[in-house]
């Protein structure tokens, strides 16, 4: 570890460093980024990018008494790194290391746990309305990306900021990319300031304020070098030749109008995000202003690795990599797609066919593999920003045009639109077609992007149809399925390596609620066992099977298919003919397709005991591997087993008690 970061145990040590000392220790942050991530992976892209903003907020603002708040939190490595948490870096995104985002429970540093995007704004305002009520002091600080202004979420906050404190420090971190490029007006506006230096607002009050510091707070401040770093600070503030003339825009000298003066807020910028003389005296003056203000820092993601600076997209977030040259491991010649590449092929292949198909998402091309729609067919796919709400409602309108619209949206991220999926798609019965990918663990990721409350939650809709695919090209025949409906459809299917099977060239039609036997019983043995694998949890099933035939017992194993509808005559008919009944599903027990085959049983007036495999009532921590945490949490082959046999020797002991109640009552007779 090199010498300054060696030196920083605590963010307070931070302002001990002089201002060449911290140039040497952002330089140092950056290379422990790209050599420890390198071994698990990771958010190396977004972190490049903000290490001199970071090392500039931990040397002006003092955690945990002020509070720094990341918007999505997948950027706070390096504030990892300056919070006592260095000697555990190297774990993180790792079972039982630290995890890739801030989290409460890790660090008293961690002000507020996020992994979605648009919460920033929010949070930390309602930290400062909770300080002024208190009447206490400290600085909230809220570190927004530019691809959060996508979000409704934080339309929602701008508007209540100005009405709500006059101590409020937003800095918006500009990259220019969320995951993918970023889309739409407020990109495009985000531009125009960068490009025109006129929109600084607050340039000379700035200037005069540093001109009238003394000259040891400017050597506290910005080091030795104070006197040459002042000029260049001010130098780049300028306004002299920026501010156009009194009424130059109708507005009576206001220059251009500005989203943020708009809602009340000052703005100062756009300023070099890389500049740390000028992030310090920055956010220094940012301490003293009395109205809520907003700064606008230019980064560069991927600042410092060249790999990262030309796949930016590629290297936002990433597994193990090369140091050197930046690449990734190759899949092995023949191994398995990516469930996310299955579904994007078939996108292709479906709106090659039917241009009436349109795929959307919510700034993850890449992630949902909806890129290769683009490429193939860019005039039937549209990406409408980290705005999951608007993806919903957009296709909704969609749909009532007569287009099947395809929203490809990660499980976790599609909870941001449960009004939406309610309200405007499934009361009016259109058919919007829900691809969710990750429906499952995101294991590196943790518990903000697990997707495994997507049953629970589409389930009591009405009007909706949910399927669960077990393998790739039963995907690609859902997906065609879908587009031949006119109700609202759901698809989950997980994050990681599919079955590896043969997809067909034409996909074909599924009847909508109707499941499939892979395995009947054979009349072999005298206890009867059903399983039911929803999804890729038939292949678990198969593996239980072959355990409990070996053991001498009949199973059966069925490819549900649907968790809405539910085949009820394929249910009854095994639950009647079974001792036992087990349900396997990548969700949680509660709501999920097991708790539905309960309530059809229930209200069949059948008793057969269900064992049901699922994920447990709580959140699931982050771990290197899903095969851990089904482990750990006992989805396994060898779990579900054992849970059976136990239920068959129940099943065995209550049997034996009526034959033997039985006799007695003959004898008494």
């Amino acid at each position: 570890m090199s010498r300054f970061l060696e030196m920083v145990d605590h963010p307070s040590h931070v302002k001990k460093l002089n201002l060449e000392q911290l140039s040497e220790l952002a330089a140092e942050l950056r290379q422990e980024l790209i050599t420890k991530l390198a071994r698990n992976g990771g958010h190396l892209g977004p972190n490049l990018g903000v290490v001199e903003l970071t090392v500039a907020l931990h040397r002006c603002f003092s955690t945990p008494e002020d509070k720094l708040v990341w918007d999505v939190s997948h950027q706070c490595y390096v504030h990892k790194l300056l919070t006592g948490r260095k000697d555990r870096f190297h774990t993180i995104r790792t079972t039982g290391g630290l995890n890739g985002f801030a989290l409460r429970t890790e660090s008293e540093h961690d002000a507020y746990g996020a992994g979605h995007a648009g919460t920033a704004l929010s949070a930390a305002l309602g930290m400062c309305a909770a300080r002024d009520l208190r009447e206490s002091s400290e600085h909230v600080v809220c570190i927004f990306g530019d691809a959060a202004l996508t979000n409704g979420i934080s339309f929602e906050a701008l508007n209540n900021i100005s009405c709500t404190t006059k101590r409020f420090i937003g800095i918006l971190n500009d990259n220019e990319w969320s995951i993918a490029k970023n889309v739409g007006a407020v990109a495009t506006y985000l531009g125009k300031l960068t490009a025109n230096p006129r929109y600084n607002r607050l340039a000379r009050d700035f200037a005069t304020w540093l001109r009238r510091l003394p000259r040891g707070e400017l050597v506290a401040m910005l080091g030795h070098k104070a006197e040459e770093a002042i000029k260049g600070v001010i130098g780049s503030l300028s306004l002299e030749q920026v501010v156009p003339p009194p009424g130059a825009d109708g507005r009576g000298g206001h220059g251009s109008a500005l989203l943020f003066e708009e809602f009340g807020l000052r703005y100062l910028g756009p300023i070099d995000g890389h500049d740390l003389p000028l992030l310090i005296s920055t956010l220094e003056f940012a301490k003293t202003c009395t109205d809520p203000v907003v700064i606008h820092v230019l980064t560069q993601k991927g600042r410092g690795f060249e790999a990262a600076l030309k796949q930016p997209e590629k290297f936002h977030g990433l597994g193990p990599y090369d140091v050197q040259t930046g690449q990734t491991p190759s899949p092995a010649p023949g191994s398995a797609p990516l469930w996310q590449e299955a579904f994007g092929r078939s996108m292709v292949k479906i709106c090659s066919q039917n241009t009436k198909v349109i795929g959307i998402t919510a700034a993850m091309p890449t992630g949902t593999s909806l890129k290769l729609l683009e490429q193939a067919l860019p005039k039937q796919y549209f990406d409408v920003g980290i705005a999951e709400e608007h993806a919903v409602i957009f296709a909704a309108g969609m749909a009532t045009m007569g287009f099947h619209p395809v929203c490809a949206i990660y499980s976790t991220f599609l909870q941001r639109a449960y009004d939406c999926i309610h309200h405007d798609v499934c009361l009016q019965d259109l058919p919007v077609i829900f691809c969710m990918d990750r429906s499952s663990l995101s294991a590196n990721d943790g518990p903000t992007h697990h997707g495994l409350f997507d049953i629970s939650f589409l389930r009591c809709m009405p009007n909706l149809i949910g399927m669960a695919p077990a393998n790739e090209d039963e995907l690609q025949d859902m997906m065609f399925t879908a587009t031949l409906q006119r109700h609202p459809v759901a698809i989950r299917y997980p994050r990681g390596t599919a079955e590896g099977v043969t997809v067909k060239d034409q996909p074909v039609p599924i009847e909508v609620g109707r499941g499939v036997v892979a395995r009947n019983f054979t009349g072999i043995g005298k206890q009867r066992v059903a399983l039911f694998g929803l999804g890729p949890m038939l292949s678990l099933a198969q593996s239980a099977a072959e355990v409990l035939i070996a053991q001498g017992i009949d199973v059966a194993v069925i490819n549900p298919r649907f968790f809405k509808p539910l085949d009820l005559g394929l249910h009854q008919f095994y639950a009647e003919s079974s001792d036992v009944l087990a349900t396997l599903e990548d969700h949680v027990a509660m709501g999920g397709y097991g708790s539905a085959v309960l309530e059809v049983l229930s209200e069949a007036g059948l008793s057969t005991p269900v064992v049901r495999l699922a994920w447990p009532d709580q959140f699931i921590e982050h771990a290197s591997s899903v095969d851990y945490l089904r482990k750990k949490h006992g989805l396994t082959v060898e779990k579900l087993v054992a849970d059976i046999r136990s239920r068959l020797a129940e099943v065995a002991e209550v049997s034996a008690g009526d034959t033997k109640i039985n006799r007695l009552l003959i004898a008494s007779k």
